[in-house]
């Protein structure tokens, strides 16, 4: 009898032991290269390889993921674009599922980029920075897919939105820096407009992939896709 209850309760501790390590387990992505639907002037070649290490640099400061390295992603897919498609065909799929253990992949499309200046003039212009007269203002929104590389289907879909104005350029604890040819925009509005909104997709996807939709920070992503929609029907951005 004691014999028995032994090996039950070692059966209990290694079915206790495998769940604990599975819900530890961190999601494993794969981020693809950022692809761009407006006619911002600081697009241009490289930049959606720019944005994809961004994000990938920030995504591994939370410590969250486990990220797939974007060379053994870069080989699988070849030349293949799934930023804008969001799909992936049976034989892709299969090859991006061996990439350690891949489970889903983040496609960034830059859907709506938008500048504004206004005021009356009669500031004094440093570089690229307004001080005083008037008052520049960046707008991006950049739409998320979250593809499940199991079933080719796309699990998840959010717009994220971030702006910023010339008020604002100056240093700001906290912020990274924009690398290759995004680094002339460093002290912008478009610039500190990239930057925030790269780091809101970082929270969003920690909020979906990690601590579940059924999460209370999912409230507040649901409140901003509302007021987006709002002020896309009103026709207003900022």
């Amino acid at each position: 009898m004691k014999k028995v209850t032994l090996t039950i309760l070692i059966i209990l501790a290694c079915v206790l032991m495998t769940e604990a390590a599975l819900a530890d387990e961190k999601p494993r992505l794969g981020v693809l290269r950022f692809t761009n639907q407006t006619r911002a002037g600081w697009w241009g070649g490289g930049v959606g390889r720019d944005l994809q290490d961004m994000l990938i640099n920030e995504l591994a400061a939370i410590n969250a993921f486990t990220l797939l390295e974007r060379s053994e992603l870069d080989a699988v897919l070849g030349e293949q674009d799934l930023g804008a498609s969001g799909r992936i065909d049976s034989a892709t799929r299969a090859k991006i599922g061996q990439l350690k253990g891949a489970q889903y992949l983040v496609a960034a499309t830059v859907s709506s980029y938008e500048e504004r200046t206004s005021g009356t003039g009669g500031g004094v212009r440093v570089g690229r920075m307004a001080i005083g007269g008037q008052r520049e203002t960046a707008y991006i929104a950049i739409d998320l897919r979250i593809i499940d590389t199991t079933t080719g289907e796309i699990v998840d879909v959010r717009t994220i939105e971030a702006e910023a104005d010339s008020s604002s350029v100056r240093g700001r604890a906290g912020v990274g820096q924009l690398s290759g040819n995004l680094s002339s925009q460093q002290r912008t509005p478009a610039g500190r407009a990239i930057r925030a909104c790269l780091m809101e997709i970082v929270d969003y996807l920690e909020c979906s992939l990690v601590k579940g939709r059924d999460h209370r920070c999912m409230n507040e992503y649901t409140k901003k896709e509302e007021q987006r929609r709002e002020r896309t029907r009103e026709g207003v951005r900022f």
